[in-house]
C-alpha cells in the first residue's frame, strides 16, 4: 500500500513538472520570436531613426497613438513592434541630445522595447466592449 502512494505520488510529481516544462517552453518560442522579429526591427531601422528630428519624432509618436487608440484599427505584429522599437530607438537620440537625461532614456527605451503584442491585441478586444 506503502509504495502504491508512493508511486502515485512520483506520477503526479512528474506529471505537473512535464506539464510546467511544456507550458514554458512555449512562451519560451513564442517570447523569443518577438524577440527575434524587435531585433530584426531594430537593426533595420536604428541608423534612420537615429537621425529623426523631434518633429519626425513627434509624427511617427502621435501616429502610433491614433492607431492604437483607434478601435478600428489592428495594428499586425510588424507594424506594432516597428513603432514601438521606432520609438524605443529614439531614447537612444535623446539620450545623446541630453545627456544629463540619459537614465530617463534609458528607462523609456527598455519600457518600448517591453511592449507586447499580446498586450495590444487584449486591450483591443477591451476597446470594443
Amino acid at each position: 500500500m506503502k509504495d502504491i502512494k508512493l508511486m502515485a505520488s512520483f506520477s503526479m510529481m512528474l506529471f505537473f513538472t512535464f506539464s510546467f516544462w511544456t507550458v514554458n517552453a512555449q512562451e519560451i518560442i513564442v517570447n523569443s520570436n518577438d524577440v527575434l522579429l524587435k531585433e530584426t526591427i531594430y537593426n533595420e531601422n536604428r541608423v534612420k531613426v537615429l537621425n529623426f528630428s523631434l518633429k519626425e519624432f513627434g509624427v511617427l509618436f502621435f501616429e502610433f497613438s491614433d492607431k492604437k487608440s483607434n478601435p478600428n484599427v489592428v495594428l499586425t505584429k510588424e507594424e506594432f513592434y516597428k513603432y514601438t522599437i521606432q520609438i524605443a530607438i529614439f531614447s537612444d537620440r535623446l539620450a545623446a541630445l541630453y545627456p544629463d537625461q540619459k537614465e530617463i532614456a534609458a528607462e523609456s527605451k527598455k519600457k518600448w522595447f517591453e511592449e507586447a503584442y499580446e498586450d495590444y491585441l487584449l486591450s483591443k478586444a477591451t476597446q470594443k466592449k
